[in-house]
């Protein structure tokens, strides 16, 4: 299963069933692993300890 169907499907979800309530909830989670991604390069660590 490829990633650009399991996002089309979480769509359809939300679409559907209305539950547009999860939106940031998902953008929060994606935004937050990219950052914990980004962090573990050690070269781009004191740019990200900037932010927060």
């Amino acid at each position: 299963m490829s990633r650009l169907s399991i996002l089309g499907e979480i769509w359809a979800f939300m679409r559907v069933r209305k539950k547009w309530w999860l939106l940031p909830i998902i953008l929060f989670m994606v935004f937050f692993g990219a950052v914990l991604f980004l962090t573990q390069n050690a070269a781009l660590a004191p740019f990200i300890y900037a932010l927060f």
